[in-house]
């Protein structure tokens, strides 16, 4: 099953004990599912709450009649709110699969229905967006977070757990690529300044010899040489007197400054 699907089965499960969310709930699955089918046994459990066993003929009638006299209490509460918010998912929405992307949708047949969604998500702070595909008004959210609050609002608890789990893993291992990358990036660093300094040295050893360099600078030159892979700080331990690490930088710069005025390009 998909994750829309399991967030649809859950949802669809629920029941809410206030008749006045029971027909919250009932209204947005009226409004905006085009094909009661796969709502059949969820609109039947609702309207046996709601008005007990009636004959199908008389049932339709029953809502739409309840429906209309009701309408404008229907979304005076925050749970009747929720409650509406789920309906409407149920009869419309889906979810993509959180390992892939974030994407949260509900189509809409009129302007009008996307306007009233986008409106309630606003009362609970989640910035909805509306766009048209085709003949449809489609109201969506794309961030990992507020699909989370979406479905905690709608009562999708099981799936917003399943989706916090993919949200933390995926995070995990955002920062763990970009520590990784950023070290890396650290080490081609040190390593591209080691090369180029054993370079450095290697020009003016073929120039005019390490022996004509000042003392401090002919031993910072033979023991980069002899230690290519050694940090600055390994350098400097290796000089007699040792050495700190802004030491060996000044010398290591020096001795490249030399080598750019033997001539060395690029140094």
């Amino acid at each position: 099953m998909s994750f829309s699907g399991e967030v649809k089965a859950e949802l669809a499960k629920q029941i809410d004990n206030k008749r006045h969310c029971q027909l919250a709930e009932l209204a947005a699955i009226e409004t905006f599912a085009a094909d009661h089918t796969h709502l059949a046994e969820k609109r039947r459990l609702l309207t046996k709450k709601l008005f007990g066993e009636i004959l199908a003929e008389q049932l339709q009638q029953q809502i739409d009649r309840t429906l209309q006299t009701q309408r404008e209490q229907l979304l005076e509460r925050t749970c009747c709110k929720r409650a509406f918010l789920r309906g409407a998912f149920l009869a419309s929405g889906s979810i993509s699969d959180p390992q892939k992307s974030y994407h949260f949708e509900i189509v809409c047949q009129e302007q009008s229905q996307a306007e009233l969604l986008q409106e309630l998500y606003r009362t609970f702070e989640l910035d909805a967006k509306i766009v048209q595909r085709k003949k449809y008004h489609i109201v969506y959210l794309k961030e990992g977070a507020q699909i989370v609050d979406a479905l905690n609002i709608m009562g999708a608890y099981v799936a917003l757990m399943n989706l916090e789990n993919v949200r933390i893993f995926k995070e995990m291992r955002g920062s763990v690529n970009r520590i990784v990358n950023c070290e890396t990036a650290n080490i081609n660093k040190v390593v591209g300044a080691a090369c180029r300094q054993v370079e450095d040295i290697r020009y003016i050893q073929s120039k005019i010899g390490l022996d004509e360099l000042p003392p401090a600078l002919r031993e910072m030159a033979l023991i980069r040489l002899e230690y290519p892979d050694s940090s600055l700080k390994e350098l400097g331990e290796l000089c007699d007197p040792p050495v700190g690490k802004s030491g060996v930088n000044h010398r290591l710069r020096k001795l490249g400054e030399i080598a750019k005025k033997l001539g060395r390009s690029n140094a």
